[in-house]
């Protein structure tokens, strides 16, 4: 009798695909489970993950998360303005998502133990294991517990007659869901390596985008896109639509140093063009409708909102505290924004609300309803304690 179950987090590429049978080889378990969550992948990468769960491990769970994972993750992040060294956050917000859902896999199982194929120098590994570790389960991780290459999980692979979908040659490491996809290793770890057009899926260059601007209104409703264009829909298909508009136009590519959290630093090469739309149209928005306070504030914690987002921490209760604030200021956030894409970049034209803390009239050099006049006292008081050391220096160098 061995160590009875054990359920995996499964994505159906190489570092999962090979903890199926190490699994049982080097831990004694009997029975693999695994999960696999579709988080807005593309639909092949569903099916692969799936028919290998299903020839590789005992039994398989292919679970629907797109919307859940659009209105209680993305829309969060968007009302936080969610980046993370400057790009936005896709994969670190897909993951304490999948391991809950994962969580209750094991425990419908009766499993004890939650598997990922996690390294030991990513981020990933401390994503999952907060969560699962915080479901008083046991987390085990072969690819970081033995300390494998690349190269020798894909011989393993080939000796064991798992299909893997890279080859040494071409060892790119992918992730994805409907808000980022996340291309890395092989030759893409040297910060000099020029990125081939191969690994981009979802955008073409810049250069190959259509020579026609198109025009777009992204509508707002507190603080989350609504509608393109007047026409409304759900987030995740709203999200998927701009993938496809924005991605053909050349918009959402990121190639970046990225320091992650145990202090390494990485080459990342993203995709994200609905992301680039949507955080840049909101925090257009969010100038024509907070206030100056409100906007400082906010800045600071929007920062660190996605810096607890970005290491999976979102049972921090800090993180909950933040993310009552930001909903609150979100409360007024109603309006549209005007934008213009166009081989690889984002213009805003013109953006509008019923909130706006903006007056035509008083900012109009017609407008007569401001006395200019009246400025004339708080220009007498204004610096003047600047004013007054600049004096005192004045007189020093005499």
């Amino acid at each position: 009798m061995g160590n009875g179950t054990i359920v995996m987090a499964y994505s159906g590429g190489l570092d999962t695909s090979i903890c199926i049978p190490l699994l049982k080889e080097k831990y004694g378990y009997d029975r693999v489970v695994t999960v696999a969550a579709n988080v807005g992948q593309r639909d092949e990468e569903i099916r692969v993950a799936e028919d290998k769960g299903r020839l590789l491990a005992d039994a398989h769970y292919t679970l629907d998360l797109r919307h859940k994972f659009v209105y209680e993750y993305l829309f969060p992040s968007i009302k936080a303005n969610g980046l993370y060294e400057g790009y936005p956050m896709g994969t670190s917000l897909a993951r304490p998502l999948i391991a809950s859902e994962v969580v209750k896999i094991a425990k419908l199982e009766g499993a004890k133990a939650v598997a990922h194929g996690c390294t030991g120098r990513g981020n990933d590994q401390l994503r999952f294991d907060f969560i699962i570790k915080g479901a008083g389960l046991s987390v085990v991780a072969p690819i970081r517990e033995y300390n494998f290459t690349r190269e020798w999980e894909i011989d393993y692979a080939q000796k064991h007659s798992i299909p893997v979908p890279v080859a040494k040659d071409k060892p790119w490491s992918m992730d994805e869901n409907c808000w980022s996809r996340s291309i890395e290793g092989g030759e893409l770890e040297d910060p000099a390596f020029h990125p081939p057009e191969e690994i981009y899926l979802w955008t073409v260059s810049p250069e190959s985008a259509p020579n026609n601007p198109l025009k777009m209104t992204l509508v707002f409703r507190n603080g989350v896109p609504v509608a393109i264009d007047a026409e409304e829909m759900d987030g995740y298909s709203l999200i998927q639509y701009l993938n496809k508009v924005a991605g053909g136009h050349g918009i959402g590519r990121n190639d970046m140093i990225e320091d992650r959290i145990l202090g390494l630093k990485a080459r990342e090469n993203y995709e994200h063009p609905a992301a680039s739309v949507i955080l840049q149209a909101h925090a257009d928005l969010e100038r024509l409708v907070l206030s100056r306070d409100e906007l400082a504030f906010k800045r600071m914690v929007d920062d660190k909102w996605s810096e607890l987002a970005y290491m999976g921490l979102v049972h921090e209760p800090l993180f909950h505290a933040l993310t009552a604030f930001i909903d609150k200021t979100q409360d007024r956030m109603d309006g549209t924004v005007d934008l213009i894409l166009y081989k690889g970049s984002i213009r805003i034209i013109g953006r509008s609300s019923r909130n706006a803390l903006y007056s035509t009239d008083l900012v109009s050099f017609d407008s007569t309803t401001i006395n200019q006049s009246h400025a004339i006292g708080y220009s007498e008081y204004y610096g003047i304690q600047a004013r007054m050391l600049m004096k005192i220096n004045e007189r020093r160098d005499l």
